[in-house]
């Protein structure tokens, strides 16, 4: 094992190590969403808006089924953060037995489910006839690269949990030049059209898994990593379903409100749904460092929390997010100045690109108060404290962005449906920074107070 790939976040600077560790995952969030994005390109130049539209509405039903695992799997990299600050080998080796062995649990069942619920769902998010048969051969053939999908994900998490984000870009590295290759033969050469582009990202997936296995058996020996499942400790299952179920269900939950907002877009038709899809692939590429940021922010508190050090806490705690929505603001300014030329990379046709268009400048210029929601979210999570972050994600999405996307769409004018994404990301994002005030956090403020005074003395 080479200890340098490894970040100790409970010491040196705390923004320092926090780039550290988030660039790798930023620089992989760039290349996952180039592998969207070459799904997009592909399609959008060599089959047209229509398939566009099926690829696009196909990743919610996807997406529901997946996200209780990959919750689960979030607990795995916050016990194995937590672990990884204590120094407590054994619980590491025995919490990644345990993840493995509930990796192929999960995964073969419902990559057999998916067949027949995600056509259902389809039905349900009432997608156009013009789109349904492309829509339905895309999603399942994903559903068949459930198991690399799955894998990949909890051992990207294993990883970030020790503090080596950097592997997660050589996976997604990978993935991402497979996908291209296979989008290019699949779907330019031989015409498969949408079955192309799911056949070439389903067999990334795979790659990017087995990748993954080899990279941590070789450089972390002592995590005993295997390919197939050897042993299931009951007690650390049991810490994972306690942090990762509300996680999960969380996600779930909120995977269900997007198919209902997918369905209030699919009711639009099928320009304004590859509109979407489209704008989709362009707001992604603003938002980078959401995501890289926030898995720092979690691997941050729990690294800190088991090594018992609130004063990187309390200081993490503010700081990561704040920076979070600085990134995010600056990007998103100049991702919708742009956004014109940009998105006309994906479409010629006009009508698709003017709504992409309203799209991007109703959403992006907004986009920071959602990074910020997420950077105390995920600094949150990471301390095992799941409870109060899972209520404000269902309420940001139940209690608004649902009830004001069908007050947009059935009284205003449909075409406007995604002014409800700002509108909640500023109410999540209000109702986060209310933790501040709570008495946990309190308390750290209190422990980081008594830390300071003893190392003055």
């Amino acid at each position: 094992m080479k200890a340098s790939k490894k970040i100790d976040m409970t010491q040196g600077s705390i923004m320092r190590q926090v780039l550290i560790f988030a660039l790798p995952i930023c620089a992989g969030n760039v290349l996952q969403q180039l592998y969207g994005t070459v799904d997009t390109l592909v399609i959008g130049n060599f089959c047209g808006s229509v398939s566009l539209a099926a690829v696009g509405t196909s990743s919610q039903p996807v997406e529901m089924l997946l996200c209780i695992f990959l919750g689960l799997g979030t607990g795995v990299s916050i016990l194995v953060s937590q672990f990884s600050g204590s120094g407590d080998g054994k619980s590491q080796r025995e919490i990644v037995a345990t993840a493995i062995s509930f990796l192929y649990i999960c995964a073969i069942p419902l990559a057999v489910i998916g067949q027949f619920a995600g056509p259902l769902v389809l039905k349900i998010m009432q997608v156009p006839p013009d789109t349904w048969d492309l829509a339905n051969s895309y999603i399942r053939i994903i559903f068949i690269g459930t198991l690399g999908n799955m894998g990949y994900n909890m051992n990207a998490g294993i990883l970030r949990g020790v503090g080596d984000s950097r592997a997660s870009l050589l996976f997604l590295l990978v993935s991402c030049v497979v996908n291209i290759a296979l989008d290019l033969l699949f779907v330019a050469g031989l015409g498969m059209d949408v079955a192309g582009a799911a056949l070439a990202t389903m067999l990334a997936m795979y790659c990017s898994w087995l990748f993954s296995v080899a990279y941590i058996r070789r450089q972390y020996p002592e995590l005993g990593f295997t390919l197939l499942p050897k042993r299931l400790n009951k007690a650390m299952l049991a810490a994972i379903v306690k942090i990762g179920l509300p996680l999960g269900l969380n996600g779930s939950i909120y995977s269900v409100g997007h198919i209902l907002m997918q369905s209030l877009i699919n009711m639009q038709g099928s320009v304004f749904i590859a509109a979407c899809a489209v704008s989709g692939k362009v707001t992604g590429i603003a938002n980078v460092a959401i995501n890289s940021l926030s898995s720092a922010a979690t691997t941050f508190s729990g690294q800190n929390l088991g090594a018992k050090n609130y004063v990187y806490l309390k200081k993490g705690g503010l700081q990561i997010p704040l920076f979070s929505g600085l990134i995010t603001c600056i990007a998103g300014l100049l991702v919708t100045f742009f956004s014109r030329p940009l998105l006309s990379l994906f479409t010629k046709d006009p009508a698709v690109l003017d709504f992409a268009v309203r799209y991007i400048r109703i959403v992006l210029p907004f986009t920071w108060t959602f990074a910020v929601f997420n950077g105390i979210i995920s600094f949150v999570n990471g301390m095992g404290e799941v409870r109060f972050p899972t209520i404000v994600n269902l309420l940001m999405l139940w209690a608004v962005r649902i009830p004001v996307g069908y007050l947009i769409t059935y009284f205003i004018d449909g075409g406007y449906v995604m002014a409800c994404l700002p509108i909640s990301f500023a109410f999540g994002m209000l109702c986060m920074l209310s933790y501040f005030f709570s008495g946990q956090w309190k308390k750290i403020k209190e422990q980081a107070a008594c830390q300071q005074e003893e190392t003055v003395s």
